[in-house]
Parts: structure tokens; sequence; C-alpha cells
């Protein structure tokens, strides 16, 4: 009796039952690919175990890599290096000086500076003591910096001199911080400022003694992210946090010791601050920082400093192919592009254009555990987790309302997984025991709670909501869709709509306002857009621009202006938002009277058909 069709005729009917003989061809298209992904992520794994198991925090990582190699180059920063001694002794420096100001561990400082090897020295030196470190976003003034100095109870503030001016302007409001200028050539520009520059050099650089009771899961920064509502959350940043972001990133996109990286992101920023410093100081790398962003500077900059890697955001990307168009030869030693943000329609221009080998794009956030990378070029994706690996990486996608976001649930209560090629909300489980599934939230403690979804799958379960929209296709890989909320993303920052409304209901008077992001052709994320009320046609828009412009960061100001003698109340606030954002700013179709922000003069300009033409053709710069 032949056994082979008793075997095989049940198999071939189990797989055509269904499609599941699809799955064949899937694992034949990804079996490479989850392989190499597999062991990447089991040396992941064996890195930060060993950090963990060792105890170690981020002074402790840095100071044996400062003994292996103490006169390499850890950044590049202008016509300056700075050797990892060098850093260390200056680090050293800042803690002896603040210990002897009587700071002591758990306290926290502000730290707003521009991009330089000393910003990262100085909450190092903190760290070493113990002091939280709150990275403070260099675009905020007024009411927004002060929400960012007062939620996390800072004991003191250390802001660069570029930023004297609007330090001064909330001075009245900081509630007797100590204050410390960075820069300063002859004497502080305001008076109550100690000159942190010249007290510095002076104290020793030796090593202190370690701090008793650090651990790795002990605050190391605070960083500052817009979530769907509100004013700016203090993300908190644990050492092994710390730690995690460098080792995931350095171990799936397969780098080495021996890479120079190309930094020009803001340090106060994940991306920038984390990912790229901490490559160099967890495992040695070397980061050639510039002060601030230049597309014209950009691959000069890396053949400068001969950086073989570099990071970008979506604008960066954008930024770089309207200053050097396709065909365009750049010579420049980069291989590999780690970031996020760069769109499927621009993906093959840009890596033909600049000859990059590799692009790492990946999604994530400051404090959440859905962190995905792609590691194979596939255009478009944000990342992947194979279909078949959920359990290993509990990155899901759960069915949402369109318009509220809101996960759909069954009818015991539960939420529904998608099926490939369905958007639905990120969630990512939540196991506080492990560093890339933990979640230590925000400081405000409420803050932190909206991001929790229970009961998803199970009773008492416990996930991470990220607020954003995602497609998974049959293969695993990950595509963008939308964020969900009251937020949007411009010039590569969180602007949170519900701040900004307040802000121009008080310049306004009180006159209702609503915010929300539109797209403008050719550009990354949504470009902010406000519908005022003004009935009785009292609203100065001279005067709101100027109060914007005082109120707000740049990014947060609202590129176009509708005002209408009311917004309609039918359904729900969210719906009536989302029909405005609809209509848009299309200046054929809406009645009502349409205003554009013209940034050169900081006024808002009635917009035209020669006006939108400009910008809906891409000729006018934004």
């Amino acid at each position: 009796m032949l056994l082979w069709p008793i075997i095989v005729v049940p198999l071939i009917i189990f797989l055509l039952g269904n499609k599941r003989y699809r799955w064949i061809y899937i694992l034949y298209k990804t079996l490479p690919r989850d392989c190499i992904t597999a062991y990447r992520y089991i040396k992941l794994n064996w890195r930060i175990t060993s950090f963990v198991k060792n105890k170690d925090t981020v002074p402790s990582v840095f100071s044996r890599l400062v003994d292996k190699h103490p006169e390499k180059v850890l950044f590049h920063f202008e016509d300056q290096t700075w050797s990892f001694s060098q850093l260390e002794e200056y680090s050293n420096q800042i803690a002896h000086y603040f210990k002897s100001k009587g700071y002591r561990k758990d306290d926290t400082i502000g730290l707003m500076l521009e991009n330089r090897p000393e910003y990262v020295g100085i909450w190092l030196g903190l760290s070493k003591i113990g002091i939280i470190t709150a990275l403070i976003n260099t675009n905020l003034v007024a009411d927004p910096l002060i929400h960012s100095l007062t939620v996390i109870k800072c004991k003191a503030f250390i802001y660069g001199r570029d930023f004297s001016k609007v330090v001064g302007n909330i001075s009245g409001f900081l509630n007797g911080l100590e204050i410390f200028e960075f820069g300063t050539i002859d004497k502080p520009l305001i008076a109550a400022a100690i000159d942190l520059s010249h007290e510095i050099p002076n104290q020793p650089t030796a090593k202190l003694p370690e701090v008793a009771g650090i651990t790795p899961r002990d605050k190391l920064l605070y960083i500052f992210t817009s979530g769907t509502t509100g004013l700016p959350k203090a993300a908190v940043i644990s050492h092994t946090r710390y730690m995690y972001a460098a080792v995931g990133i350095y171990s799936l996109a397969d780098l080495s010791p021996e890479d120079t990286l190309y930094n020009p992101l803001p340090l106060y920023h994940t991306a920038g601050g984390m990912l790229a410093v901490g490559l160099g100081m967890i495992f040695g790398l070397s980061i050639a920082l510039r002060r601030k962003f230049s597309a014209s500077n950009y691959w000069s900059d890396c053949q400068k400093y001969q950086c073989n890697l570099s990071n970008y955001i979506g604008e960066i990307c954008r930024y770089l192919l309207a200053v050097y168009k396709p065909g365009t030869y750049v010579e420049h030693p980069v291989k590999k592009m780690i970031g996020n943000g760069l769109r499927p329609q621009m993906w093959e221009i840009f890596v033909n254009t600049f000859h990059v080998e590799g692009v790492y794009e990946f999604y994530g956030s400051t404090e959440g555990n859905t962190n995905i990378i792609n590691i194979d070029n596939t255009v478009g994706a944000v990342g992947f987790v194979p279909r078949y690996a959920s359990l290993v990486i509990p990155v899901i996608l759960l069915k949402c309302d369109e318009d509220s976001g809101e996960p759909i649930r069954d009818d015991d209560g539960f939420c529904i997984r998608c099926v490939p090629n369905e958007p639905g909300i990120l969630v990512g489980k939540i196991d506080q025991k492990h560093a890339r599934t933990e979640f230590a939230g925000y400081v405000d403690k409420q803050a932190t709670e909206k991001k929790l979804l229970r009961n998803v799958f199970k009773p008492n379960d416990l996930y991470f909501n990220t607020g954003d929209v995602l497609v998974q296709d049959e293969f695993g890989y990950f595509y963008f869709k939308d964020r969900t909320g009251d937020t949007f993303r411009w010039k590569g920052e969180n602007v949170a709509t519900s701040e900004v409304e307040a802000v121009i209901s008080g310049v306004a008077e009180l006159k209702d306002a609503v915010v929300y992001g539109v797209q403008i052709p050719g550009t990354e994320g949504r470009a902010g857009m406000a519908a005022v009320v003004d009935s009785d046609k009292t609203l100065d828009l001279h005067k709101l621009a100027k109060g914007l412009k005082a109120r707000l960061p740049s990014y947060a100001i609202p590129m176009f202006m509708r005002i209408t003698d009311e917004v309609p109340m039918t359904g729900t606030f969210k719906m009536m938002k989302l029909d405005l954002q609809k209509e848009g700013y299309n200046y054929g179709r809406i009645k009502d009277r349409l205003y554009f922000f013209d940034t050169k003069n900081g006024e808002y300009l009635q917009l035209n058909k020669e006006l939108y033409e400009d910008i809906m053709g891409g000729r006018l710069r934004l």
C-alpha cells in the first residue's frame, strides 16, 4: 500500500483550502529577509540583555569606550574635533560643578541649546550625579516654553546665549529658577544668569565617585513630544531606553564602530539626540554634528568629515532634491541613510539622484514600544514584522473608526485585528519586564493613561496606542497612512491643534477657532490651517499674525487662515473639523475669505488665484 497519496492528497487539499497555498509564495519571498533579520534581532537582544545584566547606565558604557580608545574622535563640529576623553573630562567638570552647587539625584534641569558637543557633555555630566536633563525644543517661546519648564518641575535652566531674548521674555515666570547662560562673550545678557562658560573650565576633570542608587531604569532624560492634544508632553527616557534605541538601530542596520555618522538633526529630538548620538555614546561611532541643517551643505559636510552614514527626516530629503535636481552628480561617501518620512513618491528618485546604497526607513515614537525598521530598501515601507512573528514582536494593527481613530470592538468587547491591506491603528503590547516592550510614559500621568489600551485581546492585557493609522501587506511590510487625533506633522515637528486653537482664541479676543492639517503638493506632512469665526468683521489679521509669532513656534503657525461667519455645528466636533479639512484651502470652491502666511514678512496675505496656483505648482517655497 502506497502511503504518499494518504499524506500528499490531504496536504494539497489543506493548502488549496482558503488559499493557504499563498503562504508558500509568501515564505519564498520573505524567508531570506526574515533569516537576516532574525540573526540581527538575536544580536540585538543579546546586547541589550548584556547591558541589563551588567546593570549598565549610559555613563558606565561610555566610560568603557573612553578607556578603550580615549583619543578616537567622537564629534566633528565645524573645525573642531572632540575625542572620547575630551567629552568625558568635560562631562566630569559639569558633574563636579553642579554637585558643588547642591544639585542631587532626581533633580531636573532644563537644557535649551543649539547643536554642539557641549550639549551632550552637559546632559552626560548631569546624569553622572543622577540629575535628569529635560531637552527643550529650541523653537519654543512664551507659554509652551513656560509649560515645558514647569511641568517637569525644573530646579534650574541652562540656555544658549542665542536664546537669551526668548528666555528674557519669560523671566518673570521662572519662579526663582537658577538660570545659566552658555556661550557668553562678555557677560550674561540676562542679569540674573550665571555664566556657565566661565564656571566650567575651573572645575576638576577627574571622574567623580559613583553616586549610590543610580540604576539602569532611572530617568536619564525628558524628551518633549506632542501627543494627540495639548501642550508638549515630557516623555520619560531611562538609561535602558536610551541604550535600547542605540542597540536597535546599530544591530538591525548592521552598523560598525568604524562608521562615521552625519547628524544635522536637532539634539533635543529623539532622532538626533538619542538615535544618532546614542550610536557614538554606546557603540563608539564618530558623529559629525551641524549646528543647524543646511541643504546646500549637507553633502559637502559628509564629504568633509568622510561620513559613510547619515540620518534624515522626510523634509530633509525634499530640501535636498530641491537643491540638487535629478541627474546631478553629487560626490559623497554616504552608503547608508537612516531616518523616517521619506515619501514613497520620491524614494527611488532620491536614491538614484544621490546614489545611496541603503535606506533604513524606520517607524517609532519617542515614548512608544512599536519601533520597526525597513532593512531591505522596500520602497515606501516603514518597517516589517512577519505575520507569523507577531507573538515574538507584538506590533499589531487594530480595526478603527475612520473618523475618530478609536479601536472597534466586537460583541465580547475585544478589539479586532486587521487583515492584510486593511488600514488600522498601530498598537504594541506592553511588558515592563523587557526593554523592547516597556512603556515608561510621560511625566503627566493623565497623558500616560490616554496612550494605554486595556482588554485588547483578552481581559487585563495592556497595549500602547500610537495614534497612527498604518497598513500591513501580506509580506509583513508596514506603510504609514495617517495620523489620528488632533495632531499633524509639519517641518518635522508634531503640532497639537488644541494648543494652536487656544492661542488663536486668546489673541483674537475669544473668537472660535478650529485648527487642522492640510496637504500641500510636493511637501512632507500637513501644513496648519485655521478656520476662525469673525461674524462681526472685527478680526485684526496683523495683530493675529504678530500674536501667533510671539506665542507659537514657527512650525505651529497656521500657513492658511479661513475667515468665516460661522462654523457648522452639526455632528460631532471632530466631524466638523474633518469636513473643513477635506475642503482645505481650495481657492476656486471656498467662498470664505482665505489668507496665506508670508513667512518672510510675518503677515497673512489674501489668497488669490495667482498665489494659489504658485502653491499648488510648487513654485512657492514653503
